[in-house]
């Protein structure tokens, strides 16, 4: 399935992950896709706030990996600053590709290649009026936003 969704602002982009969240399985893989700056870790704000987190949420670029309890717990990994599967695999990655709770990984590009068939795309797009397209896919139901 796939869904389309606009953003006016960091808030609209905070409560579609929070209704993505609603829906997401424990186990669910979600690949956070977009340019520098399109809304990845606010779009994980909103799944962090609807699984009960508390805690501050911020980009993961310097430690590369935050994990969260919560309803459910949540991975949140960033691979900007990675060099690809061999040192992902050696940070000991993989082991979040098929973990409990919910793994939201940005610049999973750089890990293409181990990525499973099942994971779920949210692609952030910058559009030229500043608003956000996002468009979610694999996911089994509709958020309804």
């Amino acid at each position: 399935m796939s869904e389309i969704f606009y953003s006016s602002s960091p808030e609209d982009t905070e409560r579609i992950g929070s209704l993505f969240a609603k829906k997401a399985k424990s186990g669910s893989l979600v690949l956070l896709k977009g340019t520098l700056g399109a809304g990845k870790t606010v779009f994980a704000k909103g799944v962090a706030k609807e699984l009960g987190i508390n805690e501050g949420i911020v980009s993961p670029t310097f430690t590369l990996v935050q994990e969260y309890e919560g309803r459910m717990d949540m991975h949140h990994l960033d691979l900007y600053r990675i060099s690809g599967c061999d040192e992902f695999e050696s940070m000991g990655g993989e082991e979040f590709l098929y973990s409990s709770g919910i793994t939201l990984i940005e610049w999973a590009e750089k890990i293409e290649e181990m990525l499973p068939e099942d994971a779920i795309s949210v692609n952030i797009e910058i559009l030229e009026d500043q608003r956000r397209k996002i468009q979610i896919e694999g996911l089994d139901e509709s958020i309804g936003a």
